[in-house]
């Protein structure tokens, strides 16, 4: 450190990324593709409240094509994606407010293609050019339980009409290039769909209603994600009969691994329209691939030669590898870079960012960059995580002195954390804080093995290694062991609650949208997850003492530490109950404790004025129980408990 940083305690040192711009510039970037050679994606904007506007990249600039209040996103399995689809020069959207699909040609304005039917839902749509045509998965909410099939409708619009129905649940619908086939994903309750689906193709008919279907992978144990016809036809698939999500072909009969490997090619189908291959106009592909948590993207040749790495400077490929024929289109972000619309050129695998994720400029002297550890987790197995150490330009720590550290728990649970960088991360950092980002058991990028550590093992292996990854950092010197944190949404949010019940290695937790009774959200949460937790907890109501053994709710008086709780009020997959339960006992119990509720938001907060609120009233809290001077830029949360608590 140089002599001319301040001395100061870790934690409150001052920082130039605040929590407003880290809000105001956190963009959802999603759904990059071409058409015509031109790129469109989806921009999820905080400063507009969370709306969803296509953006066309032309002449080197980005254009805005949806005017408000359209937002193109779906609510599909409630977390939507597959919301856009631009072929032929034409942009076909589902739109938020009214749920309907519209179509847009150039500068015109929005039309719709289907009625006003009430709560039926569209997703994934494709262009069969053959028959002039829509398909698309279909979530119809309007009779006495949620039906979700396959429909056609005219290009022009009309009323859906279902083609393929009778399964639970049902994704990627492709017609092949010459219009003969037709491929789709299926899966029935209680699997995910990273836990066994099936891909069926079919013949077209005259009257372009699949015949003759046949089954060609997947079953109840193994995981089908991506099919796609190669330009000529063939279908190509990514599935993990061997542990492992690989690229395959079909010829017919039987299907042949393209690059057997050890890494992950896939990813869990949370949201429709990810792809992780893409066909060039020179037989090769595309691929993306993960190991040991890290992306890397490379071409296949047609004639074999193994994955042919381009050496690009990324960590992170977020579900999207799509291709003109020529160029290479990617959601990607680095160790410097946050998650970005990136197009390669494979010739000379130079690139072009279209958009980034944040405008935020951060200095490089104060990115800390993530350092992959692993370190025995629980109950010895090998656990795994991203390290973030303090780092600031301007202010020092003592040489005695260890940082706190916060450790965040994805959410998923079966998803992951990557390198790529997060201003939020830095956010934390630049303060002084280290920042450990775990991908406990449960986690993809390791293999279908290390994915299956969670099976029946929810609120324990998860927990467990999130609580070893923190002593393990207090253990080896980079990290406080008195002043550990944990912070996570949803099935992170979840894990929060347990640490802080279960175990006593953290002195506060944060939980946002996190479940307190398993048993209830049962009950109550959404027909895609309803019957997750017979993979993750077990058969209900067969193993109901497990539930109970396993909800925070029911042991508030093992809670000693302090835990705030954020939620969105329109949640519909962990209603608000689920918090203000969990806050009115931790209340009545004594605890040091504070809720925030915002209205209009639902699972994952999309408003800048939220997210930023969230973010600087986390680290109010946390200062405030660990004795950390906050300083006056951040707005003072009412924490219940904690005049009693200090003086007791």
């Amino acid at each position: 450190m140089s002599d001319e940083r301040a001395r100061r305690p870790y934690g409150t040192w001052p920082s130039p990324i605040s929590a407003r711009a880290v809000a105001q510039s956190r963009l959802r970037v999603t759904e990059l593709q071409f058409d015509g050679g031109v790129p469109f994606w989806i921009e999820g904007r905080p400063a507009e409240k969370g709306r969803c506007v296509v953006v066309r990249h032309v002449d080197g600039a980005n254009h805005d094509m949806l005017p408000e209040p359209f937002s193109a996103r779906t609510r599909v399995h409630e977390y939507g994606g597959g919301a856009l689809h631009v072929a032929g020069g034409t942009v076909y959207f589902s739109n938020a407010p009214d749920r309907r699909l519209y179509a847009m040609e150039s500068d015109a304005a929005p039309r719709p293609l289907t009625p006003d039917l009430g709560d039926v839902r569209y997703a994934d749509m494709r262009l069969d050019s053959t028959r002039d045509r829509l398909v698309v998965v279909c979530e119809d909410h309007r009779g006495s339980r949620v039906v979700n099939d396959i429909r056609v409708l005219p290009r022009d619009g009309g009323e859906p009409e279902t083609i393929v129905s009778g399964n639970d649940f049902y994704s990627n619908p492709r017609v092949s290039p010459d219009g003969t086939r037709m491929a789709w994903l299926t899966w029935n309750q209680p699997n995910m769909p990273w836990d066994g689906t099936e891909l069926w193709t079919a013949e077209l008919g005259a009257d372009g209603r699949p015949r003759d279907a046949r089954r060609v992978a997947g079953g109840p144990r193994e995981a089908v994600f991506q099919p796609e016809w190669s330009p000529d036809s063939v279908l190509h698939f990514i599935t993990d009969p061997t542990g492992w999500w690989n690229l395959y072909r079909w010829d017919g009969d039987e299907a042949h691994p393209l690059c057997p490997m050890e890494a992950e090619c896939g990813q869990p189908a949370w949201a429709f329209g990810l792809s992780s291959y893409a066909f060039l106009d020179d037989g090769r592909i595309a691929l993306s691939a993960c190991r040991d948590g890290l992306w890397r993207v490379g071409l296949l040749s047609p004639d074999g030669g193994g994955f042919d790495d381009l050496g690009l400077a990324i960590t992170d490929v977020d579900g999207c590898v799509v291709s003109d024929g020529v160029r290479i289109g990617l959601l990607a972000g680095g160790e410097r870079e946050p998650l970005s619309a990136v197009v390669v050129q494979p010739g000379d695998r130079s690139h072009t960012v279209l958009r980034r994720s944040t405008d935020l400029d951060i200095d490089d002297a104060l990115i800390s960059a993530a350092i992959p550890v692993s370190f025995p987790g629980w109950e010895g197995a090998t656990a795994h995580a991203f390290f973030y150490a303090p780092r600031s330009d301007t202010c020092e720590a003592g040489p005695e002195e260890t940082p706190p550290l916060l450790v965040r728990a994805h959410g998923g649970p079966t998803s992951a954390t990557t390198p790529a960088m997060d201003p939020l991360v830095q956010y934390w950092t630049s303060r002084g804080f280290a920042f450990l980002d775990v991908n406990y058991g449960g986690s993809t990028g390791y293999g279908r093995a290390y994915r299956e550590r969670l099976n029946l093992q929810e609120g324990v292996v998860d927990v467990g290694d999130c609580v070893a990854g923190a002593l393990h950092m207090a253990e080896t010197g980079r990290a406080d062991g008195a002043r550990l944190l944990i912070e996570g949404g949803s099935a992170g949010g979840y894990i929060v609650l347990c640490a802080m019940t279960f175990h006593d290695a953290f002195a506060a937790g944060s939980s946002l949208f996190g479940i307190a009774d398993i048993e209830t959200l049962v009950a109550e949460t959404h027909k895609f997850e309803a019957q997750y937790f017979e993979t993750m907890v077990g058969p209900y109501p067969l193993r109901r003492h497990v539930y109970h053994d396993r909800s925070p709710i029911h042991f508030i008086e093992r809670v000693r530490r302090p835990v705030i709780l954020f939620q969105g009020l329109d949640d519909p997959i962990v209603p608000r109950n689920q918090a203000e339960t969990m806050f009115a006992s931790l209340c009545e119990a004594g605890i040091p404790t504070a809720y925030i509720g915002y209205p209009g938001e639902e699972h994952g907060f999309r408003q800048a004025a939220n997210i930023a609120r969230t973010v600087d009233a986390e680290r109010y809290f946390f200062s405030r129980v660990l004795g950390i001077e906050v300083g006056g830029d951040v707005e003072p949360v009412d924490i219940v408990n904690l005049e009693r608590r200090q003086t007791a």
